[in-house]
C-alpha cells in the first residue's frame, strides 16, 4: 500500500485532485446545470454502465471494496498504535502520515462526487412533475395522513402473509422491485433504468446493529438492500435504493420516486410495503405538531398494520445496543452535510413532496 501511495502522490495527481474539488464545489450552485448535463446526462450513461460491468456479479463488489477500505484503516491504525507503543513514531512519520490521509480524502472526495455525489445538487423530480415544493400546513398533513391511512388500511385487507414468502427469495424481490420501475416508466419516462444490480448487502446484520435498512455504493452502481428486516418493508426499501441509482440523492427525493414505483407495481405486497413507509414517515411529522391527532389516526389502522409495526419494534429491538446513536449521529451529520439540512429527518420530509403531489394531482393520484 505504501508504494502504491507513492506512485500516485505525484505532483500533478496532487494539482489534479484539487482542481477538480474547485470545479466540483463551483458546479454544486448550478443545478440547472447538473440536472440537464451531470444528472440526465453524464450520470444515467456511467451508471447504466457500471450496473452491466458489477450487476451480474452474484455478491456486491461495493461490500468487498468497503470491505477492503475498512481493512486498510484498521491495519494502519494498529500499525500507528505499535509505532506509538514502540515509540518508532517521529515527526517525518507523523507527516507522512497526514500527507497520504489527506491524499485518500480528497481522492474519495473526487469519485464519489463525480460518479454520483453531484446528484445532491440536482433540481430533481420537483422539478420534474413540477410540483410547488413547499412547507405544509397542519391541514394539508391532516389530509395527507387521513389519505395514506385510507390507502394502507384498504391494502392491509388485501394483505395474505403466505404470498409474502415469495419475497423471501431475493431474485424475486429484486426482479418485481425493477418491475415496478418498468411500470412507474409508462406514466414517468425519467424512471426508466437500464441494467440489474441490486443486492443483498453482504453486511446486513451488522446493519441491524448500525440501524441501515439498505444503501447505495456510487463506487460500483450497486444498491444493497438488508434482507433480514422484515420481508414487508424490503419492497420499499429496494425501490428506495434503486431511486438512488437513477440519481436522486436525497433522502426525501429517493422515498417518493420509491414510492411512485411501488404504487405502480400490480402487486398488493408493493403497494403495501410503500403505503406502510410513507404512513408512518406522516405519523412521525404529526407527533411533532399533534399528538393527541396522530394517537388518533393510529387507533384507527386494520389490526395487519398493527401486527407488522409490533413486529418491526420487536425486531429492532433486538439489535438495540450503545452504538447505533452515535453511528446515527455520524450519518445525520454526513447528511447535513450533503444538502439535506434535516439530517435524519430528511427521510420523514418525502411528506413535503406527498402535499404538493397530492395538491397538484388531488387523493387519487395518491
Amino acid at each position: 500500500m505504501k508504494l502504491l501511495f507513492e506512485k500516485f502522490m505525484k505532483t500533478w495527481t496532487w494539482l489534479l485532485l484539487i482542481a477538480i474539488t474547485v470545479v466540483i464545489r463551483v458546479l454544486s450552485n448550478y443545478p440547472e446545470w447538473i440536472e440537464n448535463y451531470y444528472s440526465t446526462g453524464f450520470y444515467t450513461w456511467f451508471s447504466a454502465k457500471q450496473r452491466f460491468l458489477f450487476g451480474w456479479l452474484p455478491i456486491s463488489f461495493g461490500d468487498l471494496f468497503y470491505g477492503f477500505l475498512i481493512f486498510i484503516v484498521l491495519f494502519k491504525t494498529i500499525k500507528l498504535i505499535f509505532a506509538l507503543i514502540k515509540r518508532e513514531m517521529n515527526w517525518a512519520h507523523f507527516f507522512d502520515g497526514i500527507k497520504q490521509f489527506i491524499f485518500f480524502i480528497l481522492f474519495i472526495y473526487c469519485f464519489f462526487n463525480l460518479f454520483w455525489g453531484l446528484n445532491y445538487d440536482r433540481k430533481g423530480i420537483a422539478a420534474q412533475l413540477q410540483l410547488d415544493v413547499k412547507e405544509y400546513s397542519l391541514e394539508d398533513l391532516f389530509n395527507l395522513t387521513t389519505v395514506l391511512q385510507n390507502r394502507l388500511n384498504e391494502q392491509a385487507v388485501m394483505v395474505d402473509t403466505t404470498q409474502r414468502i415469495i419475497l423471501k427469495k431475493k431474485k424475486n424481490l429484486f426482479n418485481e422491485s425493477y418491475r415496478a420501475y418498468d411500470s412507474a416508466a409508462k406514466q414517468f419516462s425519467f424512471l426508466q433504468i437500464e441494467n440489474k444490480s441490486v443486492k443483498p448487502s453482504l453486511f446486513s446484520y451488522a446493519g441491524n446493529i448500525l440501524g441501515f435498512q439498505g444503501y447505495y455504493n456510487p463506487f460500483s452502481g450497486e444498491a444493497q438492500v438488508n434482507t433480514t428486516v422484515p420481508v414487508f418493508l424490503q419492497p420499499f426499501i429496494s425501490c428506495h435504493e434503486i431511486a438512488h441509482q437513477l440519481g436522486y440523492a436525497k433522502e426525501n427525493e429517493a422515498n417518493f420516486v420509491g414510492y411512485l414505483a411501488c404504487k405502480k407495481h400490480p402487486s398488493n405486497l408493493f403497494k403495501y410495503s410503500a403505503y406502510y413507509d410513507l404512513f408512518y414517515y406522516a405519523m412521525s411529522e404529526m407527533k411533532m405538531r399533534d399528538t393527541m391527532m396522530a394517537k388518533t389516526f393510529i387507533k384507527n389502522l386494520h389490526a395487519q398494520v398493527i401486527k407488522d409495526n409490533q413486529e418491526m419494534i420487536q425486531f429492532y429491538k433486538k439489535y438495540k445496543n450503545p452504538i447505533e446513536p452515535y453511528i446515527t449521529e455520524m450519518y445525520d451529520q454526513y447528511l447535513r452535510y450533503n444538502r439535506q439540512p434535516s439530517g435524519k429527518r430528511s427521510y420523514s420530509r418525502v411528506v413535503t413532496w406527498l402535499v404538493a403531489y397530492q395538491k397538484k394531482f388531488g387523493d387519487d393520484a395518491l
